[in-house]
């Protein structure tokens, strides 16, 4: 066997290295991650899409305005929008979003996903808070005061802190958990340094009253009704929560509010909210998503058995550039805020205001309620109606900072991406979530496979019979590109979510003529190269040096095209183009590690010098002699 030309691989180990690939491919197909639990024969499954298996349809209606409208049309395309980039960041791919009607948005997505579904229609609105107050939730102990703990007051045990030290991490236990995002605490990125230079803050800023709409009125009107007149009058006068460790029956009179239901208590002013005591944080929690959305008024929240009053939100969700989740220097998983560069000066001043308080601000008095020793205010995360975490600021963090707490790598992904992705216009609530069949199903699915199959075995036969031993490489270099396809569909669908829909399909059959075309270009070179007198040993080396750059010249347009198409399209056309640009770099290994290795080591063989056998046939019956030559 003659050697390669000097610089050229050996042919074997061009195999041996796709050999390699394909030994990787497999191991992470039948080993690899999210194959726990999964027979062998389960392992080999691609994740099928809506269109062939059916799936899980949720549907979420949206609230009316504060003016009984409902949403504008544009509003509910910003929302339609960003739903689905929350459920393909959720791993799901060629979701369909959909509205319905003027109210509504479906979400149908491959296979069972409730779990998946669950958070995609929350406002995930987040808010910056400076805490102005804290009170303990007193509402059991004044109505049931026989059962009452000894002590409900906030317990002052240590806050989670934020410090801007530079080389410092998260040095307070995470706080409660909110709606299954894992607790939090912000905490300063590790490279942040503190500003130099203090600067003198200003106090806590008054929130302008929140407009009264006639709505808001009416629903007031109907709890005075309700509580009584003389416990509304009490409560309109409250100006600090009431002290019930002196006097056990100074709360009485406010018994009436602790049978409210949670719309109506969104319908009290925050100052009532946190001052009566008899409101509890089950009412509060019970809120509608959205119920503290409005940056421009104070609000309360709960979190871990206080009731907290928090300023206007200095700091907005939309002040964040982006969100993502990342193990910090213990391992710990995080999510990591950048903000931009308006929302960076933003949020320099309010943990400068929270750093530097004035000397009579609130705020230091709800700090050392909440942790004992506390010397700087706390600043609240709040996300949608709940807080994520209150930490102490211990520095002006002027850089990027970072939300720690209980996270493990999908809570910390979800949050990020609920964060990433923006604020919903419009508030939405589930209406309903149920199992769908397949729009076109198995049927269609084993049809379309069929074609592919007739076309593939049409393709062999016109192989064998035109160009007889090449027929054979055209052959096994479509089922290696067709095994390694195959693989890396079952590993996307388990690592990315990708899923293989009908349109998928097509793209890969589509390729197929790519891949013949890239047969055509170098077998007939390589008649051309023998045409001009060459050996048929020698004429292998010199066609695969011509034909190699129309063949990369030919696939790089086609991945070019299939990128492009991904970018700007949606749904099942981006399935389509996701198919043929994988399959097209595929197509390219296959040709790089195996075609042109087989041809060198084919030219070597009598059976390729045979017209007869190699399918050269008129090309090496023409070959000129050297008289000719």
């Amino acid at each position: 066997m003659a050697r390669p030309p000097q610089g050229q691989m050996h042919p074997g180990r061009q195999l041996a290295v796709l050999g390699l690939l394909f030994a990787i491919l497999y191991v992470l197909v039948f080993w690899g991650p999210g194959t726990k639990g999964l027979g062998y024969e389960e392992r080999l499954h691609p994740k099928l899409g809506l269109d062939l298996i059916g799936g899980t349809q949720a549907t979420y209606r949206a609230s009316l305005l504060a003016n009984g409208q409902v949403p504008s049309q544009q509003s509910m395309e910003e929302s339609r929008k960003i739903i689905d980039q929350r459920v393909n960041a959720l791993g799901v791919a060629e979701a369909e979003v959909v509205i319905e009607g003027n109210q509504n948005i479906v979400v149908s997505v491959a296979g069972k996903a409730n779990d998946q579904l669950k958070n995609v229609g929350q406002a995930a609105q987040m808010r910056f808070r400076m805490v102005l107050g804290a009170n303990g939730d007193t509402a059991d102990s004044v109505m049931n005061p026989q059962a009452a703990a000894p002590s409900t007051a906030p317990s002052g045990s240590p806050a989670p802190s934020a410090s801007a030290g530079k080389g410092a991490a998260a040095s307070a236990a995470p706080s409660a958990s909110t709606g299954g995002q894992g607790g939090g605490e912000l905490a300063p990125s590790p490279s942040v340094s503190p500003s130099a230079e203090p600067t003198p803050a200003p106090s806590a800023s008054a929130a302008a009253p929140a407009p009264v709409t006639a709505d808001i009125k009416e629903q007031r009107a109907a709890i005075e009704k309700k509580v009584g007149k003389a416990a509304w009058e009490a409560a309109e006068k409250l100006t600090a929560p009431v002290d019930t460790t002196t006097d056990t029956t100074a709360a009485n009179i406010y018994k009436p509010f602790n049978a409210l239901n949670s719309a109506e208590v969104n319908a009290l002013t925050p100052e009532m909210q946190f001052y009566v005591p008899t409101i509890s944080c089950t009412q509060l929690d019970g809120r509608p998503s959205g119920a503290i959305d409005d940056e421009k008024s104070k609000v309360v929240s709960c979190q871990t058995g206080a009731k907290l009053l928090m300023d206007v939100a200095k700091v907005l969700g939309t002040d964040i550039d982006t969100a993502s989740p990342q193990l910090d220097q213990q391992s710990q998983w995080v999510v990591s805020l950048d903000f931009t560069s308006s929302g960076q000066a933003k949020w320099t001043a309010l943990t400068r205001e929270a750093f530097q308080p004035a000397a009579d601000s609130p705020c230091l008095t709800a700090a050392a309620a909440l942790s004992s020793g506390a010397t700087h205010c706390l600043v609240a995360v709040v996300l949608d109606k709940e807080v994520i975490s209150a930490p102490e600021i211990q520095g002006v963090l002027s850089g990027q900072s970072q939300i720690s707490g209980s996270f493990d790598a999908t809570s910390a992904k979800e949050l990020a991406d609920q964060i990433k992705y923006g604020a919903l216009p419009v508030t939405f609530t589930p209406l309903s979530s149920e199992t769908v069949s397949a729009t076109l199903g198995i049927a269609q699915l084993e049809a379309g496979l069929l074609a592919a199959a007739i076309g593939l075995g049409l393709v062999a036969i016109y192989s064998f019979f035109y160009y007889r031993l090449l027929g054979s490489v055209i052959f096994l270099s479509l089922l290696l590109s067709g095994l390694l396809t195959f693989g890396a569909l079952v590993v996307l669908g388990r690592t990315t979510g990708f899923t293989l829909t009908l349109a998928g399909i097509a793209g890969f059959i589509v390729s197929l003529g790519v891949a013949a075309d890239s047969f055509v270009i170098y077998f007939e070179r390589l008649k051309d190269e023998i045409h001009e007198g060459r050996s048929a040993r020698s004429a292998v080396p010199r066609a695969w040096a011509r034909a190699r750059r129309t063949i990369i010249s030919a696939n790089t347009i086609t991945i070019m095209c299939a990128v492009v198409l991904y970018i700007v399209s949606i749904g099942a056309v981006k399935g389509f183009a996701f198919a043929l640009g994988l399959s097209t770099v595929l197509d390219l290994v296959v040709v790089f590690l195996f075609r042109h290795p087989i041809m060198t080591m084919f030219a070597n063989t009598k059976a390729f010098m045979s017209p007869r056998v190699s399918g050269l046939g008129r090309a090496l019956k023409r070959q000129p002699t050297e008289k000719e030559a």
